[in-house]
C-alpha cells in the first residue's frame, strides 16, 4: 500500500490494504512458515450515493491546462511532470530529463509515478496539486516494501532454487525440460531471464523483479499436475496477483524499444524472446485480465503484438485488451492449426518470426467487404464449441439447449415469487465462475454478505455451519475465484449502476455481470415518468452495454401477477415486449408447487438467440447444499423430434400424476406446456 506521511503520521491511504499470501497449492507442507493472517484481499467496487461520473481524457487536460501543468498525450495515459520527485531525480542514467514521469490513465485517472513508484486516484493527485488534504502538497508518497511473511517466503524459495544447468543429475534437468516443454530453450534464454527450479516442489520459479530491476518483488511458480493422461500446469504466485502487478521480462526492455510482444505465459516469452530477438512481456495473470496498473508500463511502444494463445478464449481476451491498449497500435496473432502458442509453435519448428509478420491490426475505420470478416468465420467454424461460449459443468441440459455462455448477450431470467431465482441464478453463475469467468453481481434485494454465504454453501456443496473446522479451507478456495459484488443495497440509479458496470470491465476485465432485480432500479427515475417507459430505457442501458462492452448481462425480473395453477409463459415478464425482445436469451423458473405438491419445478428456456433451441428440464433442490440438479432418478431426457411442423417435445414416458415433466426442445417461439396431456401435437 501507499501512505501518505506527514511529521511521522499516516494522513491518508491512498491504496486498499492488500491481502496476504493465503497458501501453497504446489509445494509442501514444510514451506509454510506460520498461520496466514485474514484479511479482505479484494478492493470493493465503492458504493456511490449520487451518480458521479468518471473522469474523462478532456477534463484530465482541462484541469492541467488551467493549472500551467505541461503534458504529453499518450496512448492510454496522459504524461506530466510529478510533483512527489525532486530535482535531483528527474535525470535517467544517460543524464537526459525524465520530468514527465507521472502517468495519468486516461479512463480512471489513477497515476503512477515511474521514479518514485507512488500511485493514487485522480482526486489524490488533484489533493497534491492543490495543496489540499492536512497539507498533502508538503506530504511524500512513500512505497511500502512487501509484507515481512511475502518478503520472507520470496527469498526463502529464491535461495532455494537452482538454474536448471547446475542441477546435479543430468536425468533430472532432462525430466524437467520434457516436463515443461523447453527442450528446445537454451539455457543462455533461461539465464537471461533468470529462470530457476525448485526441485521440492518440482516447479519452475520466474521473477518479478522491480521496475528498476533493483529488487525481487515477487514470484510465480508452476508445477505440474496430472489429470489422467494429460499434465496440467498449477500457477501459484507470491504475492496474490491483486497484491502486487508485475510483468515478466520487465527489467530486460531498453527505454529505445518501440516494438514489444506480449504473451499469456512465461513459457511464451522465453520462446518468443530466444526465436525473435524481439523484447517480449508476460502478462501476470494470463487471459484472465489485464490490470490498468501496468499500462504506463507498456506507454513507450508505439506497435503491441498480443500472441496469447491457440484457443479461441485467448482470441477473444487479445481483442478486449487492445481496447485498452489503444487499438491502433495493437496487432494480433490469430490462432490456427499453423499458428499455435509460441512455445508449441517453437517446438513444432515453425518460424516465429514469420508468424508475427501474419498479425492482424486490432483497428480499422470500417468493415466495408467480406474480405475483412473471413477470418473472423472461419475461426468460429472450426472452433465451434469455443464458439458456443463457456459451458455449465452443473448444468449439463442447459449445455444441450443453449449451448454455452457467450460474451455480449444479455439474458432475461424470471420466476414466481419465491420460487428460488436468487438461489438458482447464483449457482448458475457460480458454475461460470469456477471455469474463469470474470463475474460482477450486483445483489440490491439481498444484502451481499448474505448472497456470499450461500454461493459458498453451494461451492463447498454443504454447509459450513456444521464443519467450520473447514471453513478456512473453503473461504481461501472461494477467495480466489475472479468474483466481485457491487456494494449497492436498495433503489439504484441507472446510470450509476451503468458507470460501476463499466469500471469494472475496464479495471477487471469483468464478462459477466448480474443484476438482481431490475426492479429496484426503478424507483430513482423521475416521478413523472411512466414506469413501463422507465423499464424498457433501462433495458436498453443495459443491451447498449452488453454489445459495447463485450460482457454478458443476466437481468433478473419479476412477473406479473399470475394464477398459481398458470404457467408462466414469456409474455408473463413485467413490463412491456421489450425485454423479451432486446434479450438473447430468456430463462423461467417455473414453479408448479403450490398446484400440484413438491417436484413440480423446473427451468424453461423460452428463447435463444443463438440457435433457436428452446425447451424444459427439470430441476431438484437440495436444501442442505442450497443447489439445483438434475433429479438423479428422472428419466427424463433431451430429446428432438422431428414432424412436419419441425421439433417439438414428447409426451412424458409416465402418466402418473406429479410426475416430473419431461426435458423437451423445440424451435417454436413458445417452448410447449409439459402439463399438457398431449404433448405430441405441435403447439399453437
Amino acid at each position: 500500500m501507499w501512505v501518505l506521511l506527514r511529521s511521522g503520521y499516516p494522513l491518508r491511504i491512498l491504496l486498499p490494504l492488500r491481502g496476504p499470501w493465503m497458501g501453497w497449492r504446489a509445494l509442501p507442507r514444510s514451506f509454510s512458515l506460520a498461520p496466514p493472517r485474514r484479511r479482505y484481499r479484494k478492493e470493493a467496487l465503492a458504493t456511490l450515493e449520487v451518480p458521479v461520473l468518471p473522469v474523462t481524457a478532456t477534463e484530465i487536460r482541462q484541469y492541467l491546462r488551467a493549472h500551467g501543468i505541461p503534458f504529453q498525450d499518450g496512448h492510454s495515459c496522459v504524461r506530466a511532470p510529478s510533483p512527489f520527485v525532486g530535482a535531483s531525480e528527474l535525470k535517467d542514467e544517460t543524464g537526459a530529463a525524465t520530468s514527465f514521469s507521472l502517468f495519468i490513465d486516461k479512463t480512471t485517472g489513477r497515476f503512477l509515478c515511474m521514479t518514485s513508484l507512488a500511485e493514487g486516484s485522480w482526486e489524490d493527485f488533484q489533493a497534491s496539486v492543490e495543496g489540499r488534504g492536512d497539507g498533502a502538497r508538503e506530504g511524500v508518497l512513500l512505497s511500502e516494501a512487501p509484507e515481512a511473511e511475502d518478503s520472507e517466503e520470496i527469498q526463502r524459495i529464491w535461495d532455494r532454487a537452482v538454474p536448471l544447468w547446475e542441477l546435479p543429475e543430468p536425468e533430472e534437468a532432462q525430466l524437467a525440460r520434457v516436463m515443461f516443454g523447453l527442450t528446445k530453450v537454451t539455457d543462455d534464454t533461461l539465464k537471461r531471464f533468470s529462470v530457476r527450479y525448485l526441485r521440492p516442489a518440482h516447479s519452475l520459479v520466474f521473477p518479478w523483479f522491480s521496475p528498476g530491476g533493483l529488487g525481487l518483488r515477487g514470484l510465480k511458480l508452476l508445477g505440474p499436475e496430472g489429470q489422467g493422461d494429460r499434465v496440467h500446469y498449477v500457477e501459484t504466485t507470491i504475492p496474490q496477483p491483486c497484491a502486487f502487478h508485475n510483468l515478466f521480462g520487465l527489467p530486460l526492455i531498453s527505454r529505445r524499444d518501440v516494438e514489444v510482444v506480449l504473451t499469456s505465459r512465461e513459457l511464451d516469452s522465453l520462446a518468443l524472446s530466444q526465436s525473435t530477438g524481439l523484447p517480449t512481456l508476460a502478462l501476470p495473470r494470463g487471459i484472465a485480465c489485464l490490470p490498468p496498473a501496468l499500462l504506463p508500463y507498456l506507454e513507450q511502444f508505439r506497435r503491441i503484438v498480443l500472441w496469447l494463445g491457440d484457443d479461441l478464449r485467448s482470441w477473444e481476451a487479445a481483442k478486449l485488451f487492445a481496447r485498452k491498449l489503444n487499438p491502433k497500435r495493437c496487432s494480433l496473432v490469430r490462432p490456427g492449426d499453423q499458428q499455435p502458442s509460441p512455445l508449441e509453435a517453437l517446438n513444432q519448428g515453425l518460424n516465429l518470426s514469420r508468424i508475427l509478420r501474419t498479425a492482424l491490426p486490432a483497428w480499422h475505420k470500417s468493415i466495408v467487404s467480406f474480405r475483412q470478416l473471413r477470418e473472423e468465420v472461419l475461426g468460429e467454424l472450426s472452433n465451434v464449441e469455443q464458439a458456443a461460449g463457456v459451458r455449465w459443468s452443473r448444468f449439463p441440459d442447459l449445455n444441450r439447449l443453449l449451448k454455452g455462455h457467450r460474451k455480449g448477450e444479455l439474458t432475461v431470467f424470471t420466476g414466481p415469487t419465491g420460487s428460488g431465482k436468487t438461489t438458482f441464478i447464483s449457482e448458475y453463475a457460480l458454475d461460470l465462475c469456477t471455469q474463469g469467468v470474470n463475474t460482477l453481481w450486483g445483489s440490491f434485494e439481498i444484502s451481499n454478505v448474505r448472497l456470499a454465504r450461500v454461493m459458498l454453501t453451494q461451492f463447498a456443496v454443504g454447509r459450513l455451519e456444521e464443519q467450520l473446522d473447514k471453513y478456512d479451507e473453503w473461504a481461501d478456495r472461494f477467495e480466489d475465484l475472479p468474483l466481485y459484488f457491487m456494494t449497492f443495497h436498495g433503489q439504484q440509479s441507472i446510470r450509476t449502476v451503468i458507470d460501476t458496470m463499466q469500471h469494472a470491465v475496464y479495471v477487471y476485465d469483468i464478462c459477466h455481470v448480474v443484476i438482481d432485480n431490475l426492479q429496484f432500479m426503478m424507483g430513482h427515475e423521475q416521478l413523472s415518468t411512466d414506469r413501463i417507459a422507465a423499464q424498457d430505457y433501462i433495458i436498453g442501458a443495459f443491451r447498449k452495454f452488453a454489445t459495447d462492452s463485450s460482457c454478458h448481462v443476466t437481468l433478473v425480473i419479476h412477473p406479473r401477477k399470475e394464477d398459481d395453477d398458470k404457467e408462466l409463459q414469456t409474455a408473463s415478464i413485467f413490463g412491456s415486449a421489450k425485454a423479451s425482445q432486446e434479450a438473447d436469451n430468456v430463462l423461467i423458473l417455473q414453479d408448479k408447487r403450490l398446484a400440484t405438491g413438491p417436484g413440480k419445478r423446473y427451468l424453461q428456456v423460452s428463447k435463444n438467440r443463438f440457435d433457436g433451441d428452446v425447451g424444459v428440464f427439470p430441476l431438484e433442490f437440495n436444501k442442505s447444499s442450497l443447489t439445483f440438479s438434475i433429479p438423479p432418478k428422472s428419466k427424463a431426457r433431451l430429446k428432438k423430434v422431428k414432424d412436419d411442423n419441425g421439433l417439438v417435445a414428447k409426451k412424458p414416458s409416465s402418466g402418473k400424476k406429479g410426475a416430473v415433466p419431461p426435458i423437451s426442445e423445440t424451435h417454436s417461439d413458445q417452448a410447449p406446456n409439459p402439463n399438457k396431456p398431449d404433448l405430441s401435437k405441435p403447439s399453437r
